[in-house]
């Protein structure tokens, strides 16, 4: 690479994998003209005149290149993360990782948490900016469920939402299990809660079903597939808190199969 070459970016990869999905239709801006000038894009104009952008094979070979970095830097937690978070936008659920959620717990349950270290009412003050209220019994707790879904559908009462959970160390999800009020807050959230379990050294299941609280579904990874160990107990759940509409809404979908295909159409 010469001095004079751009040095490409995240967004000129993007863009790379985009017009790669795409029927190539230009956008005409300065991280096109990059990519062309590092010789990773080709222009082609059909009889009618129309100009198109084709990924060239230099192109293709910077794509595998990124890919296989970026597969190589995730850790076996976010692979599995993504793993279930793919395979709920597959099944037709919007999916959400990384969310910060308030769930209001009995101030016992929340005393007898080591995961919470500041006393229920250092909790309070954190959110009492927020409009929602709850019994003085109760206190605020912060869930962070690992995959977060609901339906694609246009009833609120159809939502269904789910939480997974993703453990992929024994000892990290024996840790987990000692904490009741994380799985209240996940089983306050949801419809459901699925603990996924990956494999250890050997590729077996890092614990048995059994091991997992009843109120708990179970998916275990078996090769490059996800199985149902043990089914979920479901419940109804009519409508999601308003500040947990915020919170989606300020996240955005963690997976958009359709936009991505189609992005620049």
């Amino acid at each position: 690479m010469s001095q004079n070459d751009p040095v490409l970016t995240r967004r000129h990869h993007q863009r790379l994998r985009e017009i790669y999905r795409s029927a190539g239709w230009p956008c005409h801006d300065m991280l096109e003209v990059e990519l062309l000038a590092a010789g990773l894009l080709e222009r082609r104009v059909s009889p009618e005149g129309f100009e198109s952008l084709r990924v060239t094979d230099a192109g293709i070979h910077c794509l595998a290149e990124v890919f296989s970095r970026n597969k190589a830097a995730r850790t076996p937690h976010e692979a599995l993360v993504e793993r279930v978070a793919l395979a709920m936008a597959q099944a037709g659920r919007i999916t959400w990782r990384g969310l910060m959620l308030r769930v209001a717990l009995p101030r016992a349950l929340l005393a007898g948490n080591a995961a919470v270290e500041a006393p229920p009412r250092l909790q309070l003050q954190a959110f009492e900016s927020g409009t929602a209220t709850v019994a003085p019994e109760h206190g605020w707790c912060m869930a962070c469920p690992d995959v977060f879904s609901v339906r694609h559908t246009t009833v609120e009462a159809y939502l269904e939402p789910v939480v997974h959970e993703i453990k992929v160390s024994r000892a990290d999800l024996l840790g987990d299990l000692k904490k009741p009020a994380k799985r209240a807050a996940y089983l306050g959230l949801a419809g459901a809660c699925w603990y996924v379990l990956g494999q250890d050294a050997r590729g077996r299941p890092i614990a048995a079903p059994d091991e997992v609280p009843p109120e708990c579904g179970v998916m275990q990874l078996e090769g490059e597939r996800l199985v149902v160990a043990r089914e979920a107990p479901r419940r109804a759940v009519e409508r999601l808190p308003f500040h947990v509409w915020m919170s989606l809404a300020r996240s955005g979908p963690a997976v958009r199969l359709e936009d991505e295909a189609q992005s620049l159409l």
